[in-house]
């Protein structure tokens, strides 16, 4: 018999743990990874999809693609050429080693001390400033901004600056 190989879903908007709810119920095995941003000015941890609107699913092809297709959630499977496109065993892999069991990668700002950054939300939006300290437990980051004519230290949310994310690499080689 064929082994199994993984395949990339687009969902509905949203509904990527209903699609993945549903190939459980079908014996699917599937993978939707999120990350967990740290908290926010909202007190809490947000968990938010690492590719929005895709999943991986691990089935036997052709036999098993209409017990994807007929998944609630699902749009339909990337192709090419009308064919869905398996991917590498390792691409999978690779990400499912930074993620816990529940799917969920740690990530970290990747802000830095004398790092100039621009903030796009609240009240200085569209001001450039430079980073003083790293994020606080609290989300919030002290920027150094130049304002009429003399430096003024500020203290803003993380979610009103621009940045990326990565991987928490503490928290994955202390959980592994």
């Amino acid at each position: 018999m064929k082994l199994k190989q993984w395949y990339v879903v687009y969902s509905k908007p949203h509904a990527e743990e209903y699609a993945q709810m549903h190939f459980r119920l079908k014996g699917l095995e599937s993978f939707f990874p999120r990350l967990l941003l740290p908290n926010s000015a909202r007190r809490h941890r947000r968990i938010v999809p690492l590719f929005p609107n895709y999943l991986f699913v691990r089935i036997h092809f052709p036999e098993e693609v209409h017990y994807v297709l007929w998944s609630h959630g699902v749009k339909r499977f990337v192709s090419f050429n009308g064919v869905p496109a398996a991917l590498d065993e390792e691409v999978v892999a690779i990400i499912m080693r930074q993620a816990n069991s529940e799917g969920i990668i740690t990530a970290c700002s990747n802000l830095k001390v004398g790092e100039e950054i621009r903030i796009n939300r609240g009240p200085f939006q569209g001001l450039v400033g430079i980073i003083q300290e790293p994020p606080n437990a609290k989300g919030r980051v002290q920027i150094l901004l130049k304002l009429l004519s003399r430096q003024v230290r500020a203290e803003v949310p993380m979610e009103y600056v621009e940045s990326g994310w990565v991987v928490d690499d503490r928290q994955r080689l202390g959980a592994g």
